[in-house]
């Protein structure tokens, strides 16, 4: 089941609403400190603990979890903003300083000390968030130490999922403290693929039209991770024979875009400087996924209003197409689908998937070694094949990035982009 995301503004009604209810805040305490408690004590063997309490709620939170681990067996002390710079280090660090909706950062003596007990302790434990981390943003308002383990509670937040605060989260777990959630923001889990009909033929278990340029490798990458991915058929259009292709994958000069067999076009992956094929794949009543070199040639993001289209830029090419939004990284995806009416899979260390209805979903992490050439033809390849498949374009968009990132796991760090292509059958079969 996907874990809900919550801006601050929704988590703090949601804690409102559950107050309205009828629930004490120091019942809500009481469940949150009781939740943090046990996060640790499962996380790690009773050791001298060290539990950093700031003035608000966070700080609450963690003077409850203090009378819990001490009746656990943890010899526990305590420190506040006033007596921090006089802490001694300890093995369990616990940062109950600030969590959701800091607007600036600490004080610059605070966060040295801060990090320095972090950097001195076995295991350190952030309640709610690393304290220094803007919740909307996952911006770094001042030095932030790195947590083992992140307990939040009733939802994450976007900087759970969003760098540069992602990297500072370590294990990330959800405390349900009784609040009601409800939110169409979300970590991307593990997808349910359609399953092959047994009645079903190579065409309707969807076919990808891939559309090739001037740089025939990185189509060759998308045609044989859409293949890998499930597809019944893949074909790539092209004047000129790609070498290294599977003999299942078709190459074809004569075959035609609004064959109403296709499933899904792909265009963009190692296209070059050659707009019309663009212009050939919009013409076309069917799915289109556009990655690549055809996203700069798009031109205005309203052309592909009335088109079935998935985008998936990274940074510059988002940038090119979209200008410079203002805003998080969500709030700029989903303004971009919104204007295109069309998916949009903003790629990166923290990869988004935006639809023009207000879907939002946030990747996991993912293994660092997907920074590597070629990697995002095989996502644009994967998305296709999905689409083809017949998954709705959201679905099919968030389906391929999870098992992207599996995929990559499974690959190993020393992978090239060949390795993850080769990879996706097992990260489909452990679903």
């Amino acid at each position: 089941m996907a874990r809900l995301i919550l801006t601050t503004a929704a988590m703090r009604a949601a804690d409102q609403a559950a107050i309205d209810s009828g629930m004490p805040v120091e019942q809500l305490i009481e469940r949150a400190g009781a939740a943090l408690a046990e996060a640790v004590r499962r996380f790690t063997a009773p050791r001298d603990t060290l539990i950093l309490c700031g003035p608000g709620n966070n700080g609450a939170d963690g003077r409850a979890a203090a009378r819990h681990l001490a009746a656990a067996g943890f010899a526990v002390r305590s420190a506040t903003l006033d007596t921090l710079a006089d802490a001694a280090p300890a093995p369990i660090l616990i940062d109950c300083l600030f969590g959701t909706g800091l607007k600036r950062g600490l004080e610059p003596a605070v966060a040295q000390r801060l990090c320095l007990l972090a950097e001195t302790a076995s295991v350190t434990v952030a309640c709610d968030l690393p304290s220094g981390v803007s919740s909307d943003d996952g911006a770094l308002l001042s030095a932030v130490p790195w947590a083992d383990l992140t307990l939040t509670f009733g939802a994450m937040k976007p900087a759970h999922r969003l760098m540069p605060a992602m990297a500072r989260m370590g294990r990330v777990v959800v405390a349900d403290i009784g609040l009601a959630v409800a939110s169409e923001w979300f970590e991307i889990g593990a997808p349910t693929l359609p399953p092959p009909d047994p009645a079903g033929h190579k065409f309707s278990r969807g076919l990808v039209h891939c559309l090739a340029g001037q740089m025939p490798g990185a189509i060759a990458l998308a045609a044989r991770a859409a293949a890998a991915s499930g597809a019944g058929y893949v074909r790539v259009s092209t004047s000129r024979a790609i070498d290294g292709l599977p003999s299942a994958i078709v190459q074809t000069d004569t075959a035609i875009v609004n064959d109403p067999r296709v499933g899904a076009i792909l265009v963009g992956p190692g296209l070059g400087d050659i707009p019309q094929v663009l212009t050939l794949a919009l013409t076309a009543p069917r799915p289109v996924v556009i990655d690549a070199d055809a996203i700069g040639h798009v031109g205005e993001p309203e052309r592909l209003v009335g088109h079935d289209a998935i985008l998936t830029p990274h940074e510059g090419e988002f940038v090119k197409l979209f200008g410079e939004l203002g805003g998080s990284k969500a709030e700029r995806a989903l303004a971009a689908a919104k204007r295109s009416q069309s998916v949009i899979v903003y790629k990166g260390a923290d990869t988004l998937v935006a639809a023009p209805d207000g879907r939002l979903g946030f990747a996991p992490p993912a293994p660092a070694w997907l920074a590597s050439a070629g990697t995002g033809d095989v996502l644009a390849g994967m998305i296709a094949a999905l689409r083809a498949r017949g998954m709705p374009s959201f679905d099919a968009a968030c389906a391929a990035v999870w098992l992207h990132g599996r995929a990559a796991e499974l690959a190993g760090p020393a992978m090239i982009a060949d390795d993850l292509v080769a990879a996706i059958p097992r990260a489909i079969a452990d679903l």
